[in-house]
Formats: C-alpha cells, structure tokens, sequence
C-alpha cells in the first residue's frame, strides 16, 4: 500500500514513514509537558531522534499489513500535531482506535478538526471501516467537544481504563459508525489527497 498524504491550506499530513525521525523527536520534546498527561509514561528514550528512527523503520516494514496508520500534522518544516488509527480489525468487525494530539502553540485553530474530517473520511469512505472508536478522559473537555462535533455518541464509562503519565485514568468511551459519518456529509475544509510512493 502506498503512503496518503493530505494537502490543506494551511498544513499538511504526511504518513510517519514520510518523515524525518528528528523532526518527529523536536514534536513530541517540543511538547513533552503538554501532552504527557494523556500518553503512558515515557522513557527519556522516546524523545530521541534514535528512538524515532527505529519508529520510523518499524512502520515501513508493518505498512503492508496495515494494522495501524499514523499521520503527522506539519506546518512548514515543522511537526505541529499526530492523527494515529491503531489495532485495524477486518472481517465482520471492520474497526479501529483514534488517538490524536496537537502542539500547544497550535491549538484553537481548528487544525485538528480539519485533520480528523479528512483522514476518518478517508478510514470510512476508503479504506472501508464501519466503526472508530475514540476514548477521552472526563476533564479534557476540549477532546470531548471535537469528538462530538465529528459525530462520536457516547458508548460508555470506564474506570482505571488506561495508565497515562503513570496514573490510572478514567475513560469516557465514543465511537463513531459509518452511516452517521456518511450522513453528515463530505468533509469540510479544503484539502487534497496524495498518494506518495515509497
């Protein structure tokens, strides 16, 4: 399968095998403070141009299966946001998870948005998936907020649900399906898709 790549006005999205590890490490070092609440405890590893080189080849190699799709957010030469779809099923079950994170200096600009509308468009319309399923702590409501407007109803509760920053954490459950994403129509926001050899 070839790499997609997404053209907006004001960014792009480029696959992670699209990327230079060092750009990826200055994102998330950049943002270390800002996004560690809601990821798993990381070693000092993680935030190395190294640790994303291995990341990097890793992805190449496992893009044929397709078991998960990451896309970076970029504005100019620099990483600004990451979209990932991980744990595809296929058969009757056609579904995946949505994480996401923007870079503190470019929240509030309806990038995420923008981000989210094209690549779960392209999950559902292209790449064929009935459901996407998207978990967010209580008090992030920001997170709640967008999820919502993209769709995403309320499934459940759960308590302890994931160990981020080394703490168990609540978890709001939603999740989108195809038909309530088909509804509502094509997408918003100028953009075009790219399909890249790699």
């Amino acid at each position: 399968m070839q790499a997609i790549c997404f053209l907006f006005e004001r960014f792009s999205m480029l696959e992670l095998s699209e990327l230079s590890a060092d750009e990826v490490a200055a994102y998330f070092s950049r943002n270390k403070g800002h996004l560690m609440e809601s990821m798993p405890l990381q070693e000092a590893h993680f935030y190395t141009e190294n640790f994303w080189v291995e990341q990097i080849d890793q992805y190449r190699e496992s893009r044929g299966q397709v078991r998960e799709l990451r896309w970076f957010l970029r504005d100019g030469q620099q990483v600004i946001g990451h979209v990932g779809f991980d744990q595809i099923a296929r058969g009757p079950f056609q579904s995946c998870y949505l994480g996401y994170g923007i870079d503190s200096g470019s929240q509030g600009r309806g990038l995420m948005r923008q981000a989210l509308l094209k690549s779960l468009d392209y999950m559902v319309r292209d790449f064929g998936l009935n459901r996407v399923m998207a978990n967010y702590e209580p008090g992030n409501i920001r997170s709640g907020r967008l999820l919502r407007s993209l769709g995403f109803e309320r499934e459940g509760y759960a308590r302890r649900y994931l160990k981020l920053n080394g703490r168990w954490k609540d978890h709001v459950l939603t999740s989108l399906v195809a038909d309530v994403h088909l509804a509502g129509g094509s997408p918003t926001g100028s953009s075009n898709s790219i399909v890249q050899e790699t």
